[in-house]
């Protein structure tokens, strides 16, 4: 139920807890006061009071827990981005299909359009750490998340992307994408 964000917000759910945790705090929390009051030579208080103050104490810590979960949900929502996002324009959101040499620069194929980067090919892969990707070609990389199928056209093969990109695949880099599963 916790991890489920469907339940984050049933107030069945949250009554549940604050009647749980008033049910197991109070009487320790009223045992306590007796204590604390009855050595200390005061009256304790009565048992009305201590559930009103364990109730509020129980409704606290539902919300801090709720907060909590809410937080964890949305962390776990979102994906690690590579480090190469921090070189996009910022409020990029999108997702990226593919890397492309092109002389000195690299082009980054992403669902909002092409970014053009001055970096080398190498140092680019290294910055896509931890998104799964492939090399089909000494110039291109792709995200495996982004091949939709397989396409073969005058003997050659090409990798088809969601974007309807065709990447060619190479004799070198087949064995590996075949070996992965990808062809």
């Amino acid at each position: 139920m916790r991890k489920n964000p469907v339940f984050l917000n049933v107030p069945a759910r949250d009554l549940a807890f604050v009647t749980l945790t008033l049910a197991l705090f109070t009487p320790s929390l009223w045992m306590l006061a007796w204590v604390l009051f009855t050595c200390g030579g005061y009256m304790a208080p009565d048992a009305e009071r201590v559930v009103v103050y364990g109730a509020l104490f129980a409704t606290g810590l539902m919300l801090v827990q709720r907060n909590d979960l809410n937080a964890a949900a949305n962390t776990e929502s979102d994906p690690e981005k590579p480090r190469l996002v921090k070189r996009l324009p910022p409020g990029f959101n999108g997702k990226i299909y593919r890397l492309t040499v092109r002389d000195h620069n690299v082009d980054v194929v992403t669902s909002e359009g092409t970014f053009t980067l001055r970096s080398r090919f190498t140092d680019a892969i290294a910055e896509m750490e931890p998104v799964p990707g492939h090399c089909s070609h000494r110039s291109h990389w792709v995200t495996d998340a982004s091949i939709v199928s397989v396409e073969r056209k005058g003997g050659k093969i090409f990798l088809k992307l969601v974007n309807d990109d065709l990447v060619p695949v190479s004799r070198k880099y087949k064995p590996m994408l075949e070996e992965d599963g990808l062809i």
